[in-house]
């Protein structure tokens, strides 16, 4: 009898730990993903949200909103002249991410607005809690990358 319950105990704390390792897991994949990012040049915020299960970014805040004319800026690099009128705040430029199991987003894309081009994309929070952001054609080591940080001081969103 005390066997089979030591044998019932094992098979619980087997399914508790297994349960942890699950949260902890999930926890670690998805740290400080979501939310505000300022990118690497410091000109725009990026809001990071889940969309349909997976996780996506859109152009929320402007250091400079306005061109040149005092016109909100608009998607003008774009090569789809049809998609040039439209407005960069509000603008999604992450898509598609998924959670890995190496604390990784992957099978995304991004789209550089100053290019007006699109690329594959995997992203992660390093150890220095900043967003690494990796655009490839291909393979990831055809690509370039950015950091983004989460912004000094809240942003006031251009949208909305």
């Amino acid at each position: 009898m005390q066997a089979k319950f030591e044998r019932r105990m094992k098979k619980i704390f087997a399914g508790l730990a297994l349960a942890a390792c699950i949260v902890w897991a999930g926890a670690a994949r998805a740290q400080d993903v979501q939310g505000w990012w300022v990118d690497g040049s410091g000109k725009a915020g990026i809001f990071i949200a889940p969309c349909g299960g997976q996780l996506c970014g859109k152009i929320e805040w402007l250091r400079v909103p306005l061109d040149k004319a005092g016109k909100p800026k608009t998607d003008i690099h774009n090569n789809d002249p049809a998609l040039r009128p439209r407005l960069l705040c509000g603008l999604q430029i992450l898509g598609n991410f998924t959670p890995g199991d190496d604390g990784r987003w992957r099978g995304g894309w991004i789209y550089d607005p100053e290019s007006g081009n699109t690329y594959k994309s995997v992203m992660h929070v390093g150890d220095d809690g900043k967003l690494h952001v990796r655009g490839f054609i291909g393979i990831t080591l055809i690509g370039r990358s950015t950091v983004w940080s989460k912004p000094a001081t809240p942003l006031t969103p251009c949208t909305g």
